[in-house]
């Protein structure tokens, strides 16, 4: 990839030549783990990371559909329909600056590795050669995280890149002991709280990792801050 100019590529190459190729203003990568439906890998600029994260607390969003169902491409996101399919994210995207989302899928065969993202500042669709040059991005980008066992292109993570949020995987691990739940239940529990308490996703995890906040049996994850227990 001439993006990388001699150096090996890496996920990060893909995200640069996307924006380019593509017509978008950011880009992102997040892949799939056991322990979480999502973790972000590369994003281009504060604006993809802010969607991402988003993306992680809501648990919706094109960047989720597309993990199962295949591209999710939203041309305006305050499109009714739009808004419609995903309630809490759209009007929230929209907000910082987002109109239109292009998830496309990272997967060989019926292995599901992750989702490329391509956000735009301005509503519209992608025409025909933009949507075949991002279908070819993201096979580029599967062919890379592959090669590398999640990583880059090199064997080493780039800078802005590597598993951001392992605080996440730990406080669902945690909650799945105390009471007694799978971790997607867990998991869910854990965006409920996050959401209604508007709070990030990573912080109520720190939260839960650093003992301060617990989630048991008897208390719902939208529990007033002043109502759960210390360890």
């Amino acid at each position: 990839m001439e993006q990388a100019r001699g150096s090996p590529a890496a996920v990060g190459h893909v995200g640069a030549v996307g924006i380019a190729v593509v017509c978008v203003d950011a880009t992102a990568v997040a892949v799939t783990l056991a322990a979480s439906p999502r973790e972000v890998v590369y994003t281009s600029d504060q604006v993809a990371e802010e969607l991402e994260e988003l993306t992680m607390t809501l648990g919706e969003g094109p960047g989720v559909d597309a993990l199962t169902d295949g591209p999710a491409l939203a041309a305006d996101l305050n499109d009714t329909s739009c808004q419609l399919r995903w309630p809490m994210f759209a009007p929230a995207a929209v907000a910082l600056g987002v109109r239109a989302v292009f998830a496309l899928p990272l997967q060989v065969g019926g292995i599901h590795l992750g989702v490329l993202d391509l956000y735009r500042s301005e509503p519209g669709s992608l025409d025909r050669e933009q949507f075949t040059d991002a279908l070819l991005l993201a096979d580029t980008a599967c062919a890379l995280l592959l090669d590398a066992g999640v990583g880059a292109g090199d064997g080493r993570r780039p800078e802005e890149a590597g598993l951001q949020h392992p605080e996440v995987h730990q406080a669902t691990g945690m909650i799945v002991a105390q009471i007694g739940v799978s971790a997607a239940i867990a998991l869910v529990r854990l965006r409920a709280y996050a959401y209604a308490h508007d709070q990030r996703l990573r912080d109520v995890a720190a939260n839960v990792v650093a003992r301060r906040l617990r989630f048991p049996p008897e208390t719902r994850a939208a529990t007033d801050p002043g109502d759960h227990h210390s360890a």
